[in-house]
C-alpha cells in the first residue's frame, strides 16, 4: 500500500465529516434512502440504476489532494447507496485512483466493479485484465466488457471462459457516441453476452430503434453511458437558463441531472447510467435520481416534448 499523505488524509476526513453532518438539499438522497433498482436479467440480481463513470473526472495522476478529492467522492457515492463503478485503460490514471480510493476505504461491500479490455491484441487477455486489477487492487471484477468492440472475437472467448470458470461475473462489450451499432447488433443477436454498454440519453435516442428492444429480447442489460452528452446538454440547459419544467414534481425532480438520468434509466431496456463528477454537491444531484418514481410511457414523451421545445 502507497504510504499515506497524513495531511491529506486529515482533510479528506474533515471534509466526509461534515459532510455527513450536513441536511441535503431538496432534491437531493441522504443516506439510507430508499433506491430505485432494477435487475440483471442474466442472473436476476439488483443493480442500483445511478452508477459512477470516471472518464476524465478520475484522471488525476498522483496528485495526492485531487486523489484524496476523489477518495471523498466514491465515499459518498457508497454512502448514499451507490454500486457501480466503470472505468477503462483508456482513462488515463483514473483506475489508480479508483484503486487508491477503495484501499482507503477499505473497499466498501456494496461495490460493483465494471472494467473494459482495451487492447488490438486478442491474444493478451488475460494479462492485459491483470494489469487492471493490480490497478484496481483487486483480486477479481464483477464486469468486464470489451471496449468500443477492439478485438472482440479473440477477447470474447477468453472472457466466456473466465466467466465459466468464476473469475469474473458477468461479460459485456461497449461503444459510445453512436459507432458501430450495426456490428453491435450482430454480436447481441448471437452472442452469450449478459451487459452492453452504449450512449442514450434525451437526444441520442438512435439505440431505441433497433438496440434497446433487442437487449429486452435476449436478456441483456443495458448501461446508459453519456447521459448528459458528457456535459454538453447540462452545459445548454444552463446558458439557456431553462426552467424544469412544473410536471417534473411529479417524479420527484428537482433539477435538470435527475430529469435526465430519470428519463434515460426509466427505458424498461436500461438498467443502469453512469454519469461522472467531480462534485459531491452533483453527487448527491445525481444519486437523487435513483429515488421517488422514474416516468412512465405518457410522461417520458411529454420529457422529451418539453426539451426538443427549447
Amino acid at each position: 500500500m502507497e504510504k499515506i499523505n497524513r495531511r491529506h488524509f486529515l482533510e479528506y476526513l474533515s471534509v466526509a465529516s461534515a459532510l455527513a453532518l450536513v441536511k441535503p438539499a431538496l432534491g437531493q438522497v441522504s443516506i439510507g434512502s430508499k433506491l430505485i433498482q432494477k435487475p440483471i436479467p442474466s442472473s436476476g440480481d439488483f443493480l442500483t440504476v445511478i452508477g459512477m463513470g470516471t472518464w476524465q473526472t478520475f484522471n488525476v495522476g498522483s496528485d495526492p489532494k485531487l486523489r484524496d478529492d476523489r477518495t471523498a467522492i466514491l465515499d459518498l457515492f457508497f454512502q448514499l447507496g451507490g454500486q457501480m463503478v466503470d472505468s477503462s485503460p483508456m482513462y488515463g490514471s483514473s483506475q489508480q485512483v479508483i484503486g487508491h480510493g477503495l484501499s482507503r476505504l477499505n473497499f466498501p461491500k456494496g461495490l460493483f466493479s465494471a472494467e473494459k479490455v482495451w487492447t488490438g491484441d486478442g491474444a493478451a487477455t488475460r494479462e492485459h485484465i491483470q494489469e487492471i486489477a493490480d490497478a484496481w487492487r483487486l483480486k477479481k471484477f464483477d464486469l468486464m466488457q470489451i471496449h468500443n468492440l477492439v478485438s472482440w472475437q479473440e477477447h470474447l472467448q477468453v472472457l466466456k471462459q473466465m466467466r465459466n470458470d468464476g473469475e469474473l461475473r458477468y461479460i459485456g462489450i461497449t461503444t459510445s457516441h453512436g459507432r458501430r451499432h450495426k456490428e453491435l447488433e450482430k454480436i447481441m443477436a448471437t452472442q452469450p453476452i449478459d451487459f452492453v454498454q452504449l450512449t442514450y440519453n434525451i437526444q441520442d435516442r438512435e439505440v431505441e430503434q433497433r438496440l434497446l428492444p433487442l437487449a429486452q429480447e435476449k436478456g441483456i442489460a443495458i448501461i446508459a453511458n453519456r447521459p448528459f452528452q458528457g456535459g454538453r446538454l447540462l452545459d445548454r440547459l444552463q446558458r439557456q437558463k431553462a426552467a424544469l419544467p412544473s410536471f417534473a414534481s411529479e417524479i420527484q425532480c428537482e433539477n435538470w441531472p435527475q430529469f435526465l438520468l430519470k428519463y434515460a434509466v426509466s427505458h424498461p431496456a436500461v438498467t443502469c447510467a453512469i454519469p461522472a463528477t467531480t462534485q459531491l454537491q452533483h453527487m448527491r444531484e445525481n444519486m437523487g435520481a435513483a429515488t421517488g418514481d422514474l416516468p412512465d410511457t405518457a410522461m417520458r414523451q411529454q420529457m422529451l416534448a418539453y426539451v426538443n421545445s427549447l
